[in-house]
């Protein structure tokens, strides 16, 4: 069985087209849908439960424990994590279950935003793509591994904030094989819509000061935990092509 796992804060507009998605993508397959839902105060959790999907509730307030916690639930051999506003394709499934055939313990995808993007937004993609390629580094929209890798690392680091994914890619290598696919997830591009250029570099320039433990604390990743109104507004994905 497969267990594609969902975190889930305050997502009720996308969160419903991220589930069909991954139902259409995955026809065919022994698999589960976990949602959890870290302390929404919309509808989210109603609408994953509307599709027939398991809901977790938790009250954590952080990525990293949200996944655990997501992980801990779920019955399958191999863990898919996807966030609430990414779209996952069939071609993106089958790629990643022939790399575990092939002795791979894990993986990630590089990505595509929906909708329109400014200069600085998309060079920053495709800096972050190539660099993924290059270090084997996972995005954190999408990561799968196995279940006997996932316990054998201790799952995310949920000393971290933010970039815990990379912490898993890391511990992930050291346990086997680690790829990330050609094809690509399609994701929310609402955060980067709602930041200037200016605001991005300075907020990036900001942790690289600040230095790892930056990270490790909610104070300072305003990008990652503070929706802003805009961000809300602006929030509706477009089909993938």
């Amino acid at each position: 069985m497969i267990s594609f796992i969902i975190p889930a804060y305050n997502e009720s507009l996308l969160l419903g087209g991220t589930i069909a998605a991954l139902c259409e993508a995955a026809q065919g397959l022994d698999y589960e849908i976990i949602v959890v839902d870290d302390n929404s105060s919309d509808e989210t959790a109603a609408i994953a439960r509307g599709m027939g999907v398991r809901v977790i509730q938790v009250h954590k307030r952080q990525i990293a424990a949200t996944r655990n916690a997501g992980a801990r639930a779920a019955k399958g051999e191999l863990f898919f994590f996807i966030d609430a506003d990414t779209r996952v394709n069939r071609a993106v499934i089958a790629a990643a279950l022939d790399a575990v055939r092939s002795g791979a313990v894990g993986g990630g995808a590089t990505v595509q935003l929906d909708g329109p993007l400014t200069f600085y937004p998309r060079l920053l993609v495709a800096f972050g793509n190539r660099v993924c390629r290059m270090t084997r580094m996972a995005a954190g929209c999408f990561m799968f591994c196995t279940r006997q890798g996932f316990l054998a690392t201790g799952g995310f680091d949920e000393s971290y904030y933010c970039t815990e994914e990379l912490v898993f890619s890391r511990a992930l290598k050291r346990c086997g094989a680690f790829v990330i696919l050609q094809e690509s997830v399609l994701t929310s591009g609402r955060k980067l819509r709602v930041y200037s250029g200016w605001q991005l570099i300075t907020m990036t320039t900001s942790l690289l000061l600040r230095g790892p433990n930056a990270f490790k604390q909610r104070n300072g990743l305003e990008f990652w935990y503070q929706r802003r109104s805009e961000d809300s507004q602006r929030s509706q994905m477009t089909e993938a092509e």
